[in-house]
């Protein structure tokens, strides 16, 4: 299955980590962007709080469905090939939004993106499963996923002031063409990805996917997954909205507080990769998941700041948010079977991303906003939502812990 050992990586395969996260820097940054925009966008197409949740929510429904869809065939072809296909129709997508100019074209956009972006991630899980072995994902994630914070640090920021200078579309534009480049690093350095194709099905597609989802462990492992997502959407979409109208942060200082913000994310998830080799990654995630539901509650709780503990506090918030995934993730890839991990790690994404979905257009419910320049109104219960999601998620991943642990006690006799 792999080449590497426990102990480092071949070069070849920082070659593939560089890839796949330069890959998902790109995915990331054109699904994130649409937060740091969302006091722009509101503004200039005149969205109200609910529009803006479901031009959100519209990207995670495209990408759910099209999880759905894709997972039967997920584990039947070479990985790099999918990979490449649903990359191109991403950078169509994204090109698209760049052209949008009003609520329903923007829509359209979003789901357009959402079809081929959505199912990105989890076909790079199912790469880097493939390749690594669990005593290595953790670190393999923690460098993949500093993807989001690459995102803040260079790709955020820089978006912000393109966005104020030449339109937020030209941002877009920007994205897709970031990721065309990218495209050609897939196509010329990534080895075909086809280990998993040696296990033999006699299923169809849909019987193998009624498998994949009915399996009462996968289950388990997909409401837990999905917990997650409800914590991050929750949060995401009005963050920058909340940022300028409730902290009385400036739209000239925003760039700054996602630019810190992901400077944080640069160190924090290495760190929290290699903890979650080096140490049991349930208590890696269970710290996580208790220092988050802390911050998200103090957070959403603020009032105008000085910019300096408004960046103190939302990095702090954010250390627990980002710190969560790594461990999570990596536990979630010990659950399928081999032969199942296509299948099941798009089927994970899909649930994620409805869920995710059902969460930002109920955030877009709960928050009001009586004006585009007043305060938003009813985002501390956001904040309490958020804390009993996660505990949620914190009782689900003890069971999934357990059932890797007998598993893996089963593999040793």
């Amino acid at each position: 299955m792999t080449d590497t050992t426990d102990k480092g990586f071949s070069t070849y395969h920082k070659l593939a980590i560089l890839i796949l996260a330069v890959t998902q820097f790109t995915v990331l940054l054109g699904f994130m962007i649409m937060s740091p925009l969302g006091d722009m966008l509101m503004k200039s197409i005149n969205l109200s709080p609910a529009q803006f949740g479901t031009v959100v929510s519209a990207y995670a429904f495209s990408a759910g469905a099209a999880g759905l869809l894709t997972a039967g065939f997920a584990d039947r072809f070479d990985r790099k090939k999918l990979l490449l296909f649903f990359y191109v129709g991403f950078i169509t997508g994204t090109f698209i939004c760049g052209f949008a100019d009003s609520y329903l074209t923007l829509v359209i956009a979003r789901v357009v993106t959402g079809l081929f972006g959505g199912v990105i991630g989890s076909i790079s899980l199912a790469i880097v499963t493939d390749l690594f072995s669990l005593q290595q994902r953790g670190r393999v994630m923690g460098l993949i996923q500093m993807g989001i914070g690459a995102s803040q640090v260079l790709g955020i920021p820089v978006g912000l002031y393109l966005g104020n200078a030449l339109g937020w579309q030209s941002v877009f534009v920007a994205i897709g063409t970031l990721a065309l480049l990218t495209a050609l690093l897939i196509v010329f350095q990534l080895k075909p990805v086809r280990e998993h194709l040696k296990y033999k099905r006699q299923q169809s597609v849909l019987k193998h996917l009624w498998k994949t989802f009915s399996n009462k462990q996968y289950l388990i492992s997909y409401t837990a997954a999905a917990m997650l997502a409800v914590g991050g959407y929750l949060i995401m979409p009005f963050s920058s909205v909340f940022a300028v109208n409730n902290l009385r942060v400036s739209p000239e200082q925003l760039p700054l507080l996602f630019m810190f913000s992901g400077v944080s994310s640069l160190i924090v998830m290495p760190l929290v990769g290699r903890l979650s080799d080096e140490f049991d990654k349930l208590k890696i995630f269970t710290i996580a998941i208790i220092w988050m539901t802390i911050m998200v509650v103090v957070y959403t709780n603020l009032g105008p700041l000085p910019l300096f503990w408004v960046v103190v506090l939302n990095i702090i918030m954010q250390m627990g948010i980002l710190s969560r995934s790594t461990p999570g993730s990596a536990l979630i890839s010990a659950v399928p079977e081999p032969g199942d991990r296509g299948a099941f790690m798009s089927m994970n994404a899909s649930l994620q991303q409805i869920a995710g979905g059902i969460a930002a257009w109920a955030a877009g419910i709960i928050v009001v906003q009586k004006s585009p320049e007043a305060p938003l109104e009813h985002y501390p219960t956001i904040g309490y939502v958020v804390g009993i999601v996660s505990i949620i998620s914190l009782i689900l991943m003890f069971r999934i812990n357990k059932y890797i642990r007998s598993k893996s006690a089963v593999n040793r006799r």
